[in-house]
């Protein structure tokens, strides 16, 4: 029989089987299936279907988000779950249907409720996460078609949005909800139960006109499919890639015999576990068995003890089952069920439990797994099956080897995982923390058991397991021993903490880092655990005393939010768009993944790939470059090297050369040294990897800010600035305070990677660029610089960006021409997109920064004098460090009018990657150290924070500290307004009885003003240009300078031209921004973009509107288009151009003084948080921000600015970490490590007001530039949280100025609150170790 099998299965090997699946309703049948295609590149490549978009490759962003489908012959049910196309590989779909964005809905076609909504509400900025987003409510829908809140969020907590902040996301998608009659669930501010008035607040968009959810819409599941899956006896399917076999058996005996054969052949069911390994860690496996249809894997079978799942259910069937078996049985049986259930709700996301199964979670054993640890402390068990027959085999200590290693033989296969019933008396527990609340790894889990005998507190048995404590789940078994026998009281506690503290120590070097915090928290899951099991013996009348009060979980509700802002003056004619809230002009196409971005253009004939080879040293010679391996592998065609640049081969700033490609030495990890290009995306990087680079290190390479101010290691010019005598005035002064704050860095996580494509037109040197910048004009210069051709020989195009932040400006140019050079070489095509690791390993982030203070103030709180150091960590190249250095000193003021004011920066040169331009540019790092040591004067001082920013506040008529003068009047009015809707006296009241009444949990409230100078400082940056023409037909094209990435500056310079040419916004297209329509354009940057290019389109819209005025006079009564027929046969230009100088500004360094910005945007922000203080979890109760914003030219896209930029401060200040090891290579290289806010971490209620009747002269009808500064405010969620910890300190007795860096993450919130579980922690000496992790 098994040599028969083999022989067949050679038979099969040579041909490989017909892979049958359906997509968006067609059918799709593939001979050669390749086992390492997944369907992400299957769609984009082969189907050209670009709405799915790649964010991450690995599951973490939601990007990729299709509906499956697939018929349950069973049941005959078919079911939808939503997946991540990016780890779906094509072999694993046959049956199946899939959905993709483009598949529910076009603008050719209908579109499909869910798009609409989601554009109407404005829930999509740059686009690029929003085919994800749809899909993945889309999904809900087809399962729920009345959703809750609690599923639409638990839906969408998969997908990561770095534009919109979610608010608007959450407020289109809630548009489905049940519960939304209420008017305050649709936007409207005051609901019609208070009595109040709604006609009179203007709405972001009317739920009126939304069309219903019409189920005959959708596509019906392909009947082929069913019949396909009701055939009687399935055939075993084997695909044959170029490196991989894939093997598909049907039945369990066949399973048995393949695994047999193939020992070390993986089983793949979700492969989000596998996938993952071949993508970021390159292992290859030449056979994958895939058990997907192998029915005995997925039975379910009940026993009186308990139920026996199969190990191929996914884990939402999982969770399904579970909760569904929850009410059939007595409480007290369903303990370990409903601990599972709550691990089970926040393990992944929703599209990785829907596709990862449970054995495969188990078998994986990782060191901080969710499930292992509950499954083995509630004496869960496997069975096994192999050649030998069938074993069950106990989830136990013994289970879990070592790292990654299991006690199971190589060719066992987990068949199904019992899950007992728990007994009278018995209680189980899990808890977890996990660097973000959802959708993340947890940083340490635990499962917990205990029986008691009935009726007493005497232990009789007890589990406790750990994850994230080791290379693998951990029992505590020597606590437990401490347990057996014993009461459960203070005592036996006491004494299990100190064994537990000594049971589980880790080395502080450990990987992963955080070791107090990892080992504080074994201590108070303990304790929770302790809280828990009280309640429940007290509730059986086992104890008599009152307990102490259980922890009860952080809110999570979304409340309704509201936005405000003006209406349009009266008698403002309706056909005028500006100061309306208009949808973004692509937001339709954006939400039906019609938009066309970067990478979703066609390959031309011949196209090749570019992937680049990057240093693996920090500080190191290179003393050689063998591709000679590469240059032989399938598919490769070249490798570009320094040698083949045929121009220049550095490119200059501020006086320092940085090296396109490095040639003879490297100054950090990441940094380029070569590029391959070959005819594939996967030939490439296989091509890349195979490129061998020998090294001779250098001595003492410097990473963090005190290496580089031990050894003077600057970016010159080194700034400061002074006001008054600060020397003299700390004489005079009641008390003098010295303190240093540290801000992390941040990566952009645009959500589209760097990406370009550089076309030769074939003649002359001529070369048109596609490509995803911020400043087309400067890719345009850097590229011909390169290749050693004039300007106009190079056309870039730039259409739309998905998200930019200030990352596609200098990296961008340097790797457009790194790609140039390949399509010089090749005379092809060649495009460049970066994997998401590599675009953040090589493209450098915000600065981090170093601030050290010293301030004299009087005892009423007046500040007289600071003295304020600050350090960045500009990486190896100079980068625009030298204007961030500046910036963060021309801001260092924010609010405040201190007499004696002195300032130093300073960028230290390290060997790390070159940081770059981030929104914001070094203020939210300036202002920040400013605002910590305002809050460390109040604290010195006890007195409330906001008491002591009010005092300091420049007030009347004032000066800045570089002599600029401004009113402060709107900035006063935006603190006051803040207060005022926040309720803030009232709240602070109720905080303070909060924190009295509740031990374990706090709350903390902050109010934080900001004043963000606008325009650049380098005055020829302020120019802008436009072209605008007016075709025969009426219809108008309008071009300027600016890129729109997201902020909406197409939507307002469409708004624009409707006004000044008196015509509907219809008639208005803008295709692109390109440099050969708009030449020597500036960058769209500094929240300038709608003033500079503004002004430009009105100034040629001006110009055409007067050149009609002739034909207007000689028939008024016409319609524009005859007008422009009548000026065409007149022979009247219907193009022209217009310019703007923008303002004359300047910065004189050397007297300390100057006019850097045009104009202030002033705003202010208050937060209240509510904090664990044994996990240092936190959720964002309430916000409330006030912007003045002059007259706003679109409401909604504002907002929308105000919202995203808060949440990316949140981001900064309180989430977001890079880690670097002790080498300087980035750890954090995806969003796995990375966290970004994600749904879960927006306020409950984020209310934002724009300040009404506000001008401001200097700007486009009285607007203002809004891209940047509400970053800084996000400010207020960290001051909350320092609030907030310190009222948990002061339950321990410490009072006073304490320290706690950016970001407020829950291990520093957690340490910080010095509970009694953190000062039993024994200290680590500094300087005895080497950490995990470098203190960037």
């Amino acid at each position: 029989m098994w040599n028969f099998f083999l022989c067949t299965w050679k038979m099969l090997t040579v041909t490989g089987d017909t892979l049958c699946f359906f997509i968006n309703g067609k059918k799709v049948t593939e001979n050669h299936a390749d086992p390492e295609t997944m369907l992400l590149s299957f769609l984009r490549e082969r189907l050209r279907l670009t709405g799915t978009k790649y964010g991450c490759g690995g599951g973490g962003c939601g990007a990729c988000t299709v509906m499956v489908s697939r018929y349950q012959p069973a049941t005959k049910a078919i079911i939808h779950y939503s997946a991540n196309a990016c780890l779906l590989p094509i072999c694993q779909l046959h049956g199946a249907a899939i959905t993709t964005v483009e598949g529910i809905g076009s603008t050719k076609t209908r579109i499909h409720p869910v798009q609409e909504r989601i554009a109407k509400a404005h829930g999509s900025q740059c686009g690029f996460c929003t085919p994800g987003m749809v899909m993945s409510m889309y999904t809900l829908l087809r399962n729920k078609p009345q959703p809750t809140m609690e599923d639409i969020t638990q839906a969408l907590a998969g997908n990561l949005c770095r534009c919109t902040g979610y608010r608007p996301i959450v407020d289109g998608c809630r548009t489905f909800c049940q519960e939304t009659n209420c008017c305050q669930a649709n936007g409207v501010g005051n609901c019609c139960l208070n009595g109040e008035e709604n006609t009179e607040k203007p709405q972001l968009f009317d739920k009126e006109e939304l069309q219903p959810l019409d189920p005959t819409q959708d596509l019906i599941f392909p009947p082929e499919l069913i019949l396909m899956a009701e055939t009687a006896n399935p055939q075993t399917l084997t695909f044959h890639g170029e490196r991989m076999t894939w093997v598909s058996p049907t039945s369990l005996e066949e399973l048995v015999q393949l695994k047999t054969s193939n020992p070390t052949a993986p089983l793949v069911m979700g492969n989000t576990n596998i996938g993952p390994d071949i993508k970021f860690k390159g292992v290859l496996h030449p056979l994958i068995i895939s058990p997907t249809r192998v029915k005995e894997l997925f039975e379910v079978t009940h026993t009186p003890q308990g139920v026996w799942l199969g190990a191929g259910c996914s884990l939402s069937e999982v969770r399904t089952l579970l909760e569904k078996l929850v009410p059939q049985f007595p409480e007290e049986k369903t303990e370990l069920f409903k601990a599972l259930i709550q691990q089970l709700g926040n393990l992944g996301s929703q599209q990785i439990r829907n596709v990862a199964s449970l054995g495969g979670n188990i078998v994986s054993v990782y060191p901080n797994s969710d499930l292992n640890p509950v499954l083995a402390a509630g004496n869960s068990k496997v069975s096994v099956i192999s050649s030998g027959g069938r074993r069950e085999v106990p989830l136990n200590q013994d289970f879990f080897v070592s790292f990654g290693k299991n006690i199971l033989k190589q060719e066992e296969i987990v068949v199904s995982v019992f899950i007992p019933f728990s007994r009278k008396g018995e209680f189980v527990r899990a808890f977890r923390q996990a660097a973000r609340k959802e959708s993340s790894f947890p940083t340490v889990t635990t499962g917990m058991r205990v029986f008691f005998s009935e009726g007493s507190r005497v232990v009789q048995d007890v589990s406790i397991y750990y994850g994230g404590m080791g290379p693998t789940t951990v029992s505590a078994a020597r606590t437990c021993a401490a347990f057996i026998a014993r009461p459960w009281d203070d005592e036996t506690l006491s004494q299990a903490y100190d064994i537990l503290l000594d049971e589980l120590a880790l080395p502080p070097s450990a990987p992963g880092g955080k070791v107090d915090f990892r080992r504080s928290l074994t201590l108070s899951f303990l304790f929770r655990f302790n809280l828990d099991v009280l309640h429940k013996l007290r509730e059986m009348d086992v104890v008599t005393d009152e307990p102490p009060e259980r922890i009860q979980p952080l809110p999570r509700e979304i409340q309704p939010s509201l936005q405000e802002f003006q209406h349009v003056p009266k008698g403002q004619s309706d056909q005028d768009p500006v100061g309306r809230p208009i949808m973004h002009r692509s937001a339709m196409s954006q939400a039906t993944g019609e938009a066309v971005y970067c990478d979703d253009m066609p390959a031309t004939d011949g196209e090749l790939f570019l992937a680049l080879v990057t240093s693996s040293r920090a500080h190191a010679k290179i003393i050689g470059l063998d591709a000679s391996e590469a240059l032989q592998l399938p598919g490769v065609i070249d490798v570009i090297t320094a040698r083949d640049i045929p121009g220049k081969k550095v490119r200059t700033m501020f006086g320092y050369d940085e090296e396109l490609l490095a040639e003879t030495e490297v100054s950090c990890i990441g940094q380029m040294i070569c590029a391959v290009v070959a005819d594939t995306r996967a030939h490439a990087r296989r091509g890349a990897a195979a490129v061998k680079i020998s090294y001779e290190d250098l001595p003492q390479p410097v990473f963090t800010i005190e290496e580089a101010v031990e050894k003077s290691s600057f970016f010159k010019p080194l700034r400061w600035i002074e006001m008054g005598d600060v020397a003299e005035a700390f004489k005079s002064v009641d008390q003098v305070y010295e303190g240093e704050v540290r801000l992390g860095g941040q990566e952009h996580f645009y959500m589209e990677t760097q990406s370009m494509l550089v076309v030769p037109v074939g003649e002359e040197t001529e070369f048109n660029v596609y490509v995803s910048t911020q400043w087309p004009t400067s890719t345009q210069d850097v590229i011909a610089e390169t290749l050693g051709i004039p300007s106009n020989r190079v056309t870039c195009h730039v259409k739309r960006m998905g998200g930019a932040f200030g990352g596609k400006v200098t990296k961008t140019a340097i790797l457009a021409s790194i790609t140039s050079v390949a399509a010089w070489k090749t005379s092809r095509a060649v495009r460049c997109v970066l994997e998401r690791g590599e675009d953040m390993l090589i493209t450098g982030a915000r600065h981090p920064v170093l601030g050290k203070y010293k301030v004299g103030f009087m005892n009423d709180g007046r500040i007289v004098a600071a003295d304020i150091q600050y350090y960045t960590n500009a990486g190896n190249t100079v980068d625009e460090s030298v204007l961030v250095v500046e910036k963060i000193l021309l801001h260092m003021d924010n609010a405040y009018n201190i007499p004696n004011l002195r300032g130093r920066a300073a960028a230290c040169r390290t060997n790390l990657p070159s940081n770059t331009a981030f929104r914001g540019f070094g203020v939210p790092q300036s202002i920040m150290v400013v605002e910590n040591m305002v809050n460390d004067v109040a604290t010195v001082l006890g007195r409330p924070a906001d008491q002591i920013r009010e005092i300091n506040m420049y007030k009347g008529s004032s000066v800045t500290h570089y002599k600029f003068e401004f009113s402060p009047e709107n900035m006063l009015r935006c603190w006051e307004e803040c207060k005022a809707k926040s309720d803030y006296s009232a709240r602070r009241r109720a905080i303070d009885q909060f924190n009295q009444q509740s031990r374990w949990k706090k709350r903390g409230m902050s109010i934080i003003p900001i004043k963000y100078g606008i325009a650049f400082a380098e005055s020829f940056l302020n120019q802008a240009a436009a072209l605008v023409h007016i075709y025969k037909d009426g219809s108008v094209l309008v071009t300027h300078g600016g890129t729109e990435m997201g902020q909406g500056i197409h939507t307002k310079m469409q708004q624009v031209a409707s006004r000044e040419l008196h015509i509907p916004a219809s008639k208005i297209y803008i295709s692109e921004t390109s440099t050969n329509t708009v030449p020597n354009t500036c960058p769209s940057a500094a929240s300038f973009g709608t003033d500079a290019n503004g002004m430009a389109v009105k100034n040629a819209c001006q110009t055409l509107y007067q050149r009609l005025e002739p034909i207007r006079q000689k028939d008024p009564k016409g319609s524009w288009e005859s007008w422009i027929v009548a000026a065409f046969f007149e022979k009247i230009s219907l193009s022209a151009t217009g310019f703007h100088r923008g303002p004359d500004l300047y910065m004189d360094w050397d007297k300390m003084e100057g006019q850097p910005y045009a104009y202030f945007t002033f705003g202010a922000c208050c937060c209240e948080v509510e904090l664990d203080c044994l996990s240092g979890d936190y959720r964002t109760v309430r916000t409330d921000i006030v912007m003045d914003i002059g007259r706003s030219v679109n409401p909604s896209v504002d907002i929308g600015q105000i919202e995203g930029a808060f949440m990316q401060g949140l981001g900064l200040y309180t989430l977001e970490e890079l880690k670097f090891s002790p080498s300087g290579l980035l750890y954090t290289r995806g969003p796995s490590q990375y966290k970004i806010p994600a749904v879960c971490d927006m306020p409950l209620q984020f209310n934002v007001y724009l300040l009404s009747d506000s001008h401001n002269p200097h700007a486009i009808y009285s607007s203002k530039g809004i891209g940047e500064p509400v970053v800084f405010l996000g400010s207020s969620v960290f001051f909350a949280i320092k609030d907030a910890v310190a009222a948990a300190r002061s339950e321990s007795g410490l009072v006073g100025p304490f320290s706690l860096d950016s970001p407020a993450t829950p291990d520093r919130a957690c340490l910080a609150c010095a509970s009694l579980f953190t000062q039993k922690i024994p200290a680590n000496k500094p300087g005895s170790f080497k950490p995990w992790a470098l203190n960037i």
